[in-house]
């Protein structure tokens, strides 16, 4: 059989797109483990990431300018790229290490910005500089003099880009660890261009293969080997400064994040992804401590707020000894989500014996999957439902205290029945950022059930049902529920519910939160102090109708504007730094018409040029096409982090699934690329390149108005690919827009290269930009929709832009 002759230049682009997108998903899930799996970083990690590369693409432009030689200084970059990029993920993991920061504590925006600036910028300067080398190299192998080569450079880094977000997610995340992932990808890089380079022509389409397996086999084994003694000694020293007085007992690799369990004294912690899971007593301690205590009076205090519980749903919770605690009460079923089996697995020898005794309960159903989608598609109905899942310290977790979950949990329980939650508390909700959260939970919760009623000292309990005999917090009532039940707990008697729910601190604190978030500034002032002797609940109860209106936009939170997430991030600050809290504070005050100046500035700065410039210059469409460059790749990046934030809410966590998305992403990008290539003539039309501004204005809009549909969705079949088309759709738009942008420059600066890097290190430089508005600010304050608008808003400025600037350059 004959094949057709394949280019030799092709398998270094096409390597190039799979080391970047394999090194940029193993430098995000490292650092947002460093981080605590704060989603906010997500933005800066990529607005880093995209500011080096584009900065990269400059350095590309200089050494093949004035240096020429493009392969050689192609073999340099990827040998710093193979020693960088592992050598990056080793100071990541002693990152903490570098600042003067608490256990616990987290890294402040100023030192993650910092944290990812600086290290990002070796690796990613070389990627930056490989596109525009190799862009060279194609184009003098196919003997091309415009931008053509530079377009089908982009074209095929981009599916690179796919196959290596693909074959991470299902090949090297679940076979290898970081460090042999990143050498096993630079090293195949490494050897296309050092042995397929210097050829012009590869006869063979498999010709390829022996080389990479020749490679795995002789220097794999006794690598990888040494690569995992090093992965094991980085993890080490991650938790070395993370938790220095703990012992790390183990790390486990799962798809859902690796877990890490710490020890100190008899005290076992979990973490998964960087932050704290659950704390749990040690199978050798014969009394739990404090974290068995806390699961005790949760439990206890949930389960008599029905009558008569017989069907249970508990989320989470089960390995910390709330699921055990639970089992104590005379019920039918139980079931419980957990969502990762291997943490599971992992706990098994360090829990509690009882915490695992009661997994062999009749009565218990032990359920793997997504609780969200389990509430989404179950059939049955419950008494009571107990949310038991840690304080909703990143986007993931705060999808456990939104409206939308709230309705869902509605929907699944029975006549009477009763949903219970938790978040941890001040005294008398002292502290702006904690009486805001804990307001906003509450206010979020009121607007879904009849009666909400709350509890608690240094961690507040939210009782909600839409049957006013149901729930209470008059202890005794509830002592008299748990006696006739017959419950021997140790730990817990029928006294902790009067030490639990005494009644001076119980007025204060349902009186504040019934208060708080009624004005406008309410966020920023924080809730009004309350009297020394509040009104009985009774009347507060009947009062609260006759009070201002909540101010929604602040104190109700959903899925597409998880603003109690972002309060949490405050509380944290507030409780472990100095100074930060007043930054996100501050941030607290945008608005959304902030943007109108800035889409403004560049229009006016247009407008400018070309009333000064002059035929000859062309300054003023050279700019024009620059800024439009920018405007596009800031509008699909943001576009990108509104889509992985409504996935992660509506689907799961991204952790497992990133580089799947981001390979549905470069998907569409190549796909998008081709298309200019193959059906657009006339690619340096300037009215071209305007129009397409106006059709992916309007398309980014259109996606803002199905995103809200997609929370109603029932089948993750018909969500993820309903998600698969909207990231392949803004891939796709922005492959398409790089070929035309680069040919009208082209047409300016009448060189190939200047042409290649300067757009595509425009577009980069937008989506660093973008990346970090999106992520930082207008997904948690403004919220998802906000993001698909900021997208829009872009594009029409590009549009402007092209608008005043156009003339003819023939």
């Amino acid at each position: 059989m004959k094949f057709r002759k394949i280019p030799a230049h092709i398998y270094p682009v096409l390597m190039l797109g799979v080391v970047s997108q394999i090194g940029q998903v193993l430098l995000l899930r490292e650092l947002l483990m460093v981080f605590h799996g704060n989603e906010l970083a997500i933005g800066i990690i990529l607005s880093a990431w995209l500011a080096w590369t584009g900065l990269g693409s400059r350095i590309g432009i200089h050494l093949v300018d004035r240096m020429g030689q493009a392969v050689y200084w192609l073999k340099i970059s990827v040998l710093g790229v193979l020693f960088l990029l592992p050598a990056t993920i080793l100071i990541i993991r002693s990152l903490r290490g570098f600042f003067d920061v608490l256990p616990g504590a987290w890294l402040t925006l100023p030192e993650m910005f910092l944290s990812c600036f600086m290290l990002m910028g070796p690796v990613c300067l070389l990627l930056g500089s490989q596109f525009v080398l190799l862009s060279r190299i194609w184009r003098e192998r196919e003997n091309l003099a415009d931008t053509t080569g530079a377009g089908k450079t982009y074209m095929s880094e981009a599916a690179g880009n796919m196959v290596g977000g693909i074959l991470f997610t299902f090949v090297l995340v679940h076979l290898l660890n970081p460090f042999q992932s990143a050498v096993l990808a630079a090293g195949v890089m490494l050897a296309a261009v050092f042995l397929i380079l210097p050829g012009q022509v590869v006869r063979s389409r498999v010709s390829f293969i022996p080389l990479f397996i020749l490679f795995i086999f002789l220097l794999g084994a006794p690598l990888f080997y040494f690569l995992d003694k090093v992965d094991g000694f980085a993890h080490s020293l991650k938790w070395s400064f993370t938790a220095p007085d703990h012992e790390l007992v183990e790390t486990r690799q799962s798809k859902h994040g690796s877990i890490a369990v710490l020890k100190l004294e008899d005290q076992y912690s979990f973490f998964q992804s960087g932050h704290l899971v659950f704390s749990t007593a040690g199978p050798e301690t014969l009394v739990p401590g404090l974290e068995g205590q806390e699961a005790v009076s949760f439990a206890h205090l949930a389960m008599v707020q029905h009558k008569n519980p017989e069907k249970i749903l508990l989320i989470g919770g089960g390995l910390r000894g709330t699921l055990a605690e639970i089992a104590r009460h005379p019920v039918q079923s139980i079931d419980y989500i957990e969502v990762d089996e291997k943490l599971i697995q992992t706990a098994a020898p360090y829990v509690f014996p009882e915490t695992l005794e009661v997994l062999e309960d009749p009565r218990v159903n032990l359920i793997h999957t997504d609780a969200r989608l389990f509430v989404k598609q179950a059939d049955q109905t419950y008494d009571l439902i107990i949310v038991d899942t840690p304080d909703p310290t990143t986007s993931a977790l705060n999808r456990f205290y939104t409206r939308e979950f709230f309705m869902e949990t509605r929907k699944l329980l029975d006549r009477g029945g009763v949903l219970v939650t938790g978040t941890s508390s001040t005294p008398d909700l002292r502290g702006t950022a904690i009486s805001n959260r804990n307001a906003a939970v509450y206010h979020t919760l009121n607007d879904v059930f009849s009666l909400v009623l709350v509890a608690g000292d240094r961690f507040m309990f939210y009782f909600a049902s839409d049957d006013q005999d149901q729930v209470s917090v008059d202890p005794f009532i509830l002592r008299e529920r748990y006696n006739e039940r017959g419950v021997h707990a140790q730990g817990f008697s029928p006294v902790h519910f009067q030490i639990l729910l005494e009644e001076t601190r119980l007025l204060r604190i349902n009186w504040i939160v019934r208060r708080h978030g009624r004005d406008s500034l309410a966020h920023i002032h924080g809730p009004p102090s309350p009297p020394i002797t509040p009104v009985p609940l009774s009347e507060q109860l009947m009062s609260e109708t006759k009070l201002n209106p909540v101010e929604k936009s602040m104190f109700i939170n959903s899925d597409f504007k998880p603003i109690v997430y972002y309060y949490t991030l405050m509380y944290w600050d507030h409780l472990t730094r100095t100074g930060e809290r007043d930054l996100l504070k501050s941030l607290l005050h945008i608005r959304a018409w902030w943007i109108l100046p800035f889409m403004a500035a560049p229009v006016i700065a247009a407008a400018g040029l070309r009333l000064l410039g002059n035929r000859g210059s062309l300054m003023d469409t050279s700019f024009g096409i620059t800024g439009t460059a920018f405007s596009t790749g800031m509008s699909t990046m943001i576009l990108q982090i509104a889509l992985l934030f409504s996935f992660q809410n509506i689907y799961g966590f991204i952790y497992e699934t990133v580089g799947l998305i981001v390979a549905l992403f470069m998907l569409g990008l190549a796909l998008g690329a081709y298309c200019t290539h193959r059906f657009i003539p006339n690619k340096s039309s300037l009215n071209t390149l305007a129009l397409f501004q106006v059709l992916m204005a309007a398309l980014t809009a259109v996606i803002g108005l199905v995103l809200p549909l997609t929370a109603s969705l029932q089948s993750p079949v018909l969500i993820f690919g309903l998600f698969s088309i909207l990231t392949f759709t803004a891939g796709l738009i922005n492959g398409i827009n790089y070929p035309l942008a680069a040919a009208c420059f082209m047409a300016v600066s009448r060189r190939a290269e200047k042409s290649a890097g300067r757009v595509y290190g425009a577009e980069l430089l937008g989506a660093c930009l973008g990346a970090a508005l999106a992520s930082v600010l207008v997904v948690p304050i403004l919220g998802i929709i906000a993001c698909c608008l900021l997208a829009a808003a872009a594009n029409v400025t590009a549009f402007f832009i092209l608008l005043v600037s156009r003339r003819s350059y023939a």
